[in-house]
C-alpha cells in the first residue's frame, strides 16, 4: 500500500460513516414518529393489530383442523366462531353484572363512607377530600340516570348498540381474523418457497414457526392460568357471600393479562365492591386480600413453573412495552403489550438487532484524522529497520 492510498481509504471510511449516521438518524426519526402515527390511526391500526395477534394465537388450532382434512376456509370459520363464542360468554358473565354494580354505586356511597370512616378519621384533610369526591360521584350519576339503558347481553346486542365506527372496527377485526387464518397455509408456503436459497427458506420457516409457537404458547398458557385464577377467586368470594362471584372472577382473569398493573386494578375494584357489600371495614377488604394472596401465589409459584424459562421476558422490557402501548392505545394496547413484545423479540432475534452501542463506541467505527495516525506500512518499515 502506498502513501497516496491513505487519504482515499480515509475518505471512503468517512463516506461510509456518513451514510451509516444518516441511516441511524432516519431510523430514529421514523421510530419517534411511529407512536404518533399509530395513535392518530388507532381506528385502523388497533383492530388490525389485535386481529393479527389473535389470529397468530389461533394458528395451532387451525393447523390441527387442517391436519384432519378440514378445508382451510371451514377451519378458519370454525376458529372465528369459537372466538366469538368465547367473547360472548365473557360479555355475558362480566359486562351484565358489572352494569348492575355501576347502577347501585350511588346508593352505596353512604355505606362506603361509613366503612371508611375509621380510616378517614385518622386523616382530617383526607376526609374533606373524600367527602367532596363522594358527593360528586353521588350527584353526577343521578342527573344522568333519567332513562337507564340496559346493558348488552350478547355480542349481537353489543354490535347493534355500538356506535357505527365501533361496529365497523369490530366487524373489520373479525374479517381480518378470518381471512388471515383462511390464507395462512398458502401465505406461509409462498413466503418460504420464494426465497432464493435453501438457507433463506429454512430461516424464514424457522422465524414463522417461532413467532407462532411463542405467541400461541404464551397466550394459551396465560389464558389457562388466568381462567384458573379467576375460578379460584370466584369460589373463595362465593364462600364469603360476595355477590356475583363469577363476574369478579372474570374481571380478575381479564385484568391479569396486564402484568403488574392489572392485578392492582383488580384488587382495587374488589376493595370497592367489598365496601359496597359488607358493613365491617376489615370484612369489606377481605375480597381484595383474597385477590392479592391468590395473585402472589400464581405469579411467584404457578406461572414460573408452568411457563418456564423459554418465555421469560425481562421485567424492564415488559414495563416499557406496557407504558408504550398503553399510551398509544389505552387499555386495549396494554392487553396487547406482552404478545407484541414476544413477536418483536422473536423477529429481531432471527433478523439481528441493531448494534447502536457498537456503532457509537466500538473500536474502528470512528475515523480519525490520517495526520494523527501512523500508517501501517510505516510501522512495518520501522520494525524491519530495528530487526
Amino acid at each position: 500500500m502506498s502513501i497516496d492510498e491513505e487519504p482515499a481509504t480515509a475518505e471512503e471510511l468517512r463516506r461510509d460513516r456518513l451514510l451509516a449516521a444518516l441511516t441511524l438518524i432516519a431510523g430514529a426519526g421514523l421510530l419517534l414518529a411511529m407512536p404518533f402515527a399509530l395513535q392518530a390511526g388507532a381506528t385502523f391500526f388497533l383492530p388490525t393489530t389485535a386481529a393479527i395477534v389473535i389470529s397468530i394465537a389461533m394458528v395451532p388450532m387451525l393447523e390441527w383442523m387442517e391436519r384432519r382434512r378440514v378445508p382451510s376456509g371451514l377451519a378458519a370459520l370454525l376458529c372465528v366462531l369459537l372466538f366469538l363464542a368465547a367473547v360472548n360468554v365473557a360479555l355475558a358473565s362480566i359486562v351484565v353484572p358489572a352494569w348492575q354494580w355501576v347502577r347501585i354505586l350511588p346508593e352505596r356511597i353512604d355505606q362506603i363512607q361509613t366503612n371508611l370512616s375509621p380510616l378517614i378519621d385518622l386523616y382530617s384533610n383526607l376526609e374533606r377530600f373524600v367527602n367532596k369526591t363522594l358527593r360528586q360521584m353521588a350527584s353526577a350519576p343521578q342527573r344522568q340516570q333519567v332513562a337507564p339503558v340496559a346493558p348488552p347481553r350478547s355480542i349481537v346486542e353489543l354490535f347493534a348498540t355500538s356506535a357505527p365506527s365501533a361496529f365497523i372496527e369490530m366487524f373489520f377485526a373479525v374479517l381480518v381474523i378470518y381471512f388471515f387464518l383462511a390464507g395462512w397455509t398458502r401465505t406461509r408456503r409462498a413466503a418460504i418457497t420464494r426465497r432464493s436459497s435453501f438457507g433463506g427458506a429454512m430461516a424464514t420457516a424457522r422465524v414463522i414457526q417461532d413467532v407462532v409457537d411463542d405467541t400461541s404458547a404464551y397466550l394459551g398458557t396465560i389464558t389457562l392460568i388466568n381462567l384458573t385464577l379467576g375460578l379460584i377467586v370466584a369460589a373463595l368470594l362465593y364462600l364469603i357471600d360476595m355477590p356475583t362471584p363469577l363476574m369478579w372472577g372474570g374481571i380478575v382473569a381479564l385484568l391479569n393479562y396486564i402484568p403488574y398493573f392489572g392485578p392492582i386494578l383488580a384488587a382495587a375494584l374488589l376493595a370497592l365492591g367489598g365496601l359496597m357489600t359488607f358493613n365491617d371495614i376489615w370484612w369489606a377488604l377481605l375480597p381484595a386480600a383474597i385477590m392479592a394472596i391468590a395473585h402472589l401465589i400464581e405469579a411467584n409459584a404457578i406461572t414460573p413453573f408452568v411457563v418456564g424459562h423459554r418465555l421469560t421476558i425481562s421485567p424492564i422490557l415488559i414495563l416499557i412495552s406496557l407504558s408504550f402501548w398503553g399510551w398509544v392505545w389505552g387499555t386495549p394496547g396494554a392487553l396487547l403489550a406482552v404478545p407484541l413484545l414476544i413477536i418483536i423479540q422473536t423477529v429481531l432475534g432471527a433478523a439481528g438487532k441493531p448494534d447502536i452501542a457498537g456503532f457509537l463506541f466500538e473500536h474502528g467505527t470512528l475515523v480519525k484524522d490520517p495526520r494523527d495516525t501512523v500508517p501501517l506500512h510505516a510501522i512495518r518499515r520501522e520494525n524491519d529497520a530495528d530487526a
